[in-house]
């Protein structure tokens, strides 16, 4: 968790990225096209544990899925240039921890895996789901 930290750390203390970053209420997310990955990014049990630990602490709301499983969505937008991710804003839901954890998983599953063409004609947002969940 602690690469996650310093890489928004990082982020949150760059005065050009957060100038380049719309304040979240400006965010349309409906209209953001999907994050192009080359590979659908895979979550690991470790992570949905992490989620679930912070829902039975009563840190979280968890949400149902149409399965019936708990489990908590969150959407990150992110702004891609020619070098990648720049900076990942997440969606509120009321769970800081999830959602700082989600943009951080964003930028990392982003890294070397999405399509060329991505931010060849300048900087744009992308919206990416991260969705955690895991049996009662």
């Amino acid at each position: 968790m602690i690469p996650v930290l310093l890489a928004l750390a990082s982020v949150q203390s760059d005065p050009v990225r957060a100038q380049e970053a719309p304040a979240p209420a400006a965010i349309d997310w409906e209209s953001l096209p999907h994050l192009p990955y080359r590979e659908a990014p895979s979550m690991t049990p470790a992570m949905h544990d992490w989620a679930r630990g912070q829902v039975h602490a009563r840190k979280c709301r968890a949400r149902r899925l149409v399965d019936g499983r708990p489990a908590v969505r969150v959407e990150v937008a992110a702004l891609v240039d020619e070098d990648g991710v720049r900076t990942t804003i997440p969606r509120a839901i009321g769970c800081p921890s999830i959602e700082q954890y989600a943009a951080g998983l964003v930028a990392g599953f982003s890294r070397n895996n999405l399509t060329q063409r991505t931010g060849a004609a300048g900087p744009a947002w992308y919206r990416a789901t991260v969705t955690f969940a895991w049996r009662q």
